[in-house]
């Protein structure tokens, strides 16, 4: 397991803030090997899933009754309009 993928365990016991920000970095797994033989994978992590955004969330919710484009009341009930 010579390849640059793998590391031994006791080089990845000094540098393991590197090696982990590497995988970070450039998303390529890198194995972990003790005496030649691997024993640990470590893998990137996931990316974070993205929020549900909210425009359009409350579109089955509501249900428009009657005309909403008319004034409520008629404009001689308003009592500002006369002055």
């Amino acid at each position: 397991m010579a390849s640059m993928n793998t590391i031994p365990i006791s080089k990845f016991k000094a540098t393991c803030l590197a090696v982990l920000d590497k995988v970070n970095r450039t998303g390529q797994p890198i194995i972990v090997t003790k005496r030649g033989k691997p024993i640990a994978k470590i893998d990137p992590a996931p990316p974070p899933e993205k929020k549900a955004s909210w425009l359009g969330s409350f579109q089955t919710k509501g249900k428009i009754c009657g005309d909403i484009v008319s004034p409520v009341m008629a404009e001689s009930d308003w009592g500002v309009l006369d002055e």
